[in-house]
């Protein structure tokens, strides 16, 4: 890949961009591409004994070192409270400004189908914003991109209004290790929360070395599974992140995929 592409990967939570693209990002990286994670919230919810507070500066303290550990350029959290994002005006406008800012090649976010009702008003942004960060005289004051990005979709298991179609997947095989040590920035979550949501609490070791192991082996069945339900795209691979292209945004020329994603 001889020009360097710039990925913005834009979740609801700080941790969803880590669980959508952390593999890819790493490799993204070493070839000299530019990643940039974006939460749309602060994460201010997502626990069972910390104040919002706390939490939140726990949270922001966790995407730093997501930020040390992989290489991106840049882990922003957005102002908007945990559970309490809509799709408004003023949020669509943040999105544009962040998109124009950072002038992706390919813009990643979740579908708009989804269990979490800040992964779905996150989706519905992105895609409102897909068309008009193109139109100079919306947000004028920040210059459109010269090119319009690609726009794609994470992965997911929903099946209603339409299963999740990838259209390129990553071997994340040789990255798995570091994979997981991203997830495992966000304590407040991996080791606190969700075992506490999904009534795992007791499973969750106390060393920090056992924890990582934990975690790898809940976290890891994911990707295997990915990469089983991709076919042929995944044909040598035993964990992927795969994606879906959007279709709204530029649509990418036969075999443009496979060269930006070519890591």
């Amino acid at each position: 890949m001889s020009e360097k592409k710039r990925f913005l990967v834009i979740g609801a939570h700080p941790d969803d961009a880590d669980l959508m693209f952390g593999g890819t990002a790493l490799k993204a990286v070493r070839k000299g591409c530019k990643v940039k994670f974006i939460s749309t919230t602060n994460g201010d919810a997502g626990h069972y004994n910390e104040t919002r507070g706390n939490l939140a500066i726990r949270r922001a303290g966790e995407t730093l070192e997501v930020v040390n550990r992989s290489g991106i350029e840049e882990y922003e959290i957005l102002d908007s409270h945990d559970g309490e994002l809509v799709p408004s005006l003023e949020n669509r406008k943040k999105i544009i400004t962040r998109i124009r800012e950072f002038q992706p090649d390919v813009v990643i976010s979740h579908r708009l189908y989804d269990y979490h009702a800040d992964h779905r008003a996150t989706a519905q942004l992105v895609q409102d914003s897909a068309y008009l960060v193109m139109v100079p005289l919306i947000c004028p004051n920040i210059p459109v991109p010269e090119k319009e990005p690609i726009y794609m979709f994470s992965h997911d298991f929903f099946k209603q209004p339409a299963l999740f179609s990838p259209a390129i997947a990553v071997n994340i095989d040789d990255v798995l290790d570091e994979k997981i040590q991203l997830l495992d920035c966000h304590v407040s979550q991996f080791y606190e929360w969700l075992p506490y949501i999904d009534g795992k609490m007791k499973e969750v070791p106390k060393s920090r070395e056992g924890r990582v192991k934990w975690l790898a082996k809940e976290r890891l069945a994911y990707y295997r599974e990915q990469a089983a339900n991709a076919g042929n795209l995944c044909s040598s691979m035993k964990h992927a992140e795969t994606f879906e292209l959007s279709e709204y945004g530029r649509k990418p020329k036969n075999g443009e995929l496979e060269q930006i994603f070519d890591f």
